[in-house]
């Protein structure tokens, strides 16, 4: 007869909940019947909301689940408690505090306040909180958003903070088919209302680090950049030294270049790299990826912070690139982008 597994939850401020995981349950649905603070979204193992570090024990993937891991991250210890089973006695350690958890997603609706193309492939949909809507949020978090006239729901990244609200702003890449882009594209207007959850995910600014920050983002994956460097200017005391890299397909891809301009006059401590991938870039854009637009010559240390937000390609060679430079895996925090489906 199979028999109930202990195990831990270890919060980065120090916090541990102790589970008990029945057989065939997962160590989230084991967390959530606990009241656990942890955070989540999907369930499946799509969206990365629920990382942890397996520290101590066995605990593994349900057979056959398909999850948006990569196989260095499973191979490094890393593991999605929605579909992790404990094999025995086991410890994760979550990239959080509890009190991130604390507050569950919220359910509203916002109105459209702006919508405009402001690259080749990109729109930026400015939404307002409706009356009776509130949340707060980390920097680095995201929203879904249901596609009005549909049912599709889709999740994008705040470029605000939460000192901007109600105003948030996303910015959206337009895809052929897409059902969200062909609402953008074609019938989104001023005053739309649109249903809106969350907030989401555990990639947000750590706080209290004043150790160098690395920024890496691919196309829209600017997004939570933006909402961390804004947060970073705000929050009082001395700024950290902040290195972005980003970089799009081509230049008719880039978008947001002053806005980053203005950040480097607000915050020196601010260096903004940009990259595209091919065509003919003009004065002080990079032709390369933005992964290689970061060397050993830009002092990176172990204690060195780093943010990666955009394809699962772009992550895996940022983490190996980012550890061969000498930054320790645990503070390497990514969001990879997950296909609609």
């Amino acid at each position: 007869m199979l028999t109930p597994i202990k195990a831990v939850l270890a919060f980065s401020d120090g916090v541990q909940h102790e589970l008990t995981v029945e057989p065939g349950q997962s160590v989230l649905d084991a967390a959530l019947a606990a009241e656990a603070p942890v955070l989540f979204q999907c369930g499946t193992g799509s969206c990365g909301s629920c990382l942890a570090h397996l520290d101590e024990g066995e605990a593994d993937h349900r057979p056959g689940s398909s999850t948006s891991l990569l196989p260095s991250e499973r191979e490094q210890g890393y593991r999605l408690l929605c579909v992790t089973e404990a094999k025995g006695a086991c410890r994760f350690s979550l990239g959080y505090d509890s009190a991130a958890g604390a507050g569950r997603p919220i359910e509203g609706k916002a109105f459209v306040n702006a919508v405009e193309q402001v690259a080749s492939d990109v729109m930026r949909l400015e939404l307002q909180l409706a009356e009776g809507t509130w949340f707060d949020f980390r920097p680095g978090q995201f929203i879904q958003v249901k596609v009005p006239g549909t049912d599709a729901v889709r999740s994008y990244s705040m470029a605000t903070t939460a000192a901007d609200l109600p105003k948030i702003e996303l910015l959206i890449r337009i895809l052929p088919g897409g059902v969200m882009s062909d609402w953008l594209v074609n019938r989104a207007a001023v005053d739309d209302v649109v249903d809106i959850s969350g907030p989401f995910g555990q990639f947000f600014l750590k706080e209290k680090v004043r150790a160098p920050h690395v920024m890496i983002a691919g196309g829209t994956g600017l997004a939570p950049m933006l909402s961390m460097i804004d947060a970073l200017r705000a929050a009082p005391g001395r700024k950290p030294k902040v290195l972005l890299s980003f970089g799009c397909q081509t230049p008719e891809g880039l978008f947001g270049l002053d806005q980053l301009e203005l950040r480097q006059h607000w915050m020196p401590s601010l260096d903004a790299r940009i990259s595209v991938d091919r065509g003919e870039p003009a004065d002080g854009v990079r032709l390369g990826n933005p992964v290689a637009a970061l060397s050993a010559e830009d002092g990176l240390t172990e204690d060195s912070v780093a943010y990666l937000c955009g394809p699962p390609g772009m992550i895996e060679a940022a983490r190996k690139h980012l550890e061969e430079l000498g930054l320790a895996p645990e503070n390497i925090f990514a969001e990879q982008f997950v296909a609609s489906t």
